[in-house]
């Protein structure tokens, strides 16, 4: 099956390497997994794809009847695509250190995935719509379930409410540990100021406590 973002063979055409700006620098010593998660059509595949140095991998599939009573399209009715797979882009934070992004789907029906979509994770950002808080509620359940750390980025979609910090942690019933960060999954340099947030989230969570 071919997917939206991946190259098909054709025929007789030669099969190529990577392109040399897909290749890993040779500084690079150390690389981060971390997964992008959030309810139906929030942005993951939007913030993957442009926070990746390199050609994202999306598995975008047209939406069809099958998903009809389903999937809830609510709030996202003109979404025509969905990720049934993953996304996978990758950042370099500095020349040693690169992050691995992964972003899950969205329908509850392809929630099976997330075991091996997890594995080896170090943490996660939860990308969150404020016109559908709801669908976030059983995202951040099962991410405390498996204890997985994570921070929980508010993607700024145009004409959407704006609440006070304290005002989404308690909808969100959310430790006051857990950073809250704004987010435009559009912007590259927004999305990777949100994984830097996790990121240093993480290292703090490493940290030995002082005293």
């Amino acid at each position: 099956m071919d997917f939206n973002g991946s190259d098909a063979l054709r025929g007789s055409d030669p099969v190529v390497g990577p392109a040399s700006a897909d290749l890993l620098p040779d500084t690079v010593t150390t690389a981060v997994k971390v997964v992008i998660v959030g309810g139906f059509g929030v942005g993951k595949t939007t913030l993957v794809g442009s926070v990746s140095e390199i050609r994202p991998l999306t598995t975008e599939e047209t939406m069809t009847q099958a998903g009809v009573g389903v999937d809830d399209p609510t709030g996202v009715e003109l979404k025509t695509s969905t990720t049934v797979a993953m996304d996978f882009g990758r950042i370099s934070i500095n020349e040693r250190l690169v992050l691995y992004v992964f972003g899950t789907p969205g329908q509850e029906r392809f929630w099976f995935l997330w075991n091996g979509l997890f594995e080896g994770a170090l943490g996660a950002v939860v990308l969150v719509d404020t016109r559908r808080l709801e669908v976030s509620f059983e995202v951040i359940g099962r991410l405390e379930d498996r204890g997985v750390p994570f921070v929980v980025a508010v993607n700024n979609f145009p004409e959407a409410p704006s609440y006070p910090t304290e005002e989404l942690r308690q909808a969100l019933d959310l430790p006051a540990e857990v950073p809250i960060v704004s987010c435009d999954a559009r912007s590259r340099e927004s999305s990777r100021d949100t994984l830097m947030t996790l990121m240093n989230h993480l290292y703090e969570l490493a940290a030995p406590p002082v005293g």
